[in-house]
């Protein structure tokens, strides 16, 4: 498994997750939603410790910068 997620990314991706999660525990998000949100969040933190994100894959996309 290559590496495809980037320092800028890590850091978009953990912000989006810790916002999810205060919405769920603040009660915003609607209940069959609310589930949903703690799933996307869940996977954006693994994406980020594992620095890879498989729907970059089809699309070639890699936001990490190439070894020398």
């Amino acid at each position: 498994m290559n590496k495809n997620v980037g320092p800028i990314d890590k850091v978009i991706r953990l912000i989006i997750a810790i916002a999810l999660v205060g919405l769920y525990f603040m009660n915003v998000i609607p209940s069959p939603f609310d589930y949903v949100g703690l799933a996307l969040a869940g996977i954006m933190v693994l994406t980020t410790v594992i620095n890879f994100c498989p729907l970059y894959l089809p699309f070639g996309i890699k936001t990490c910068r190439k070894k020398r």
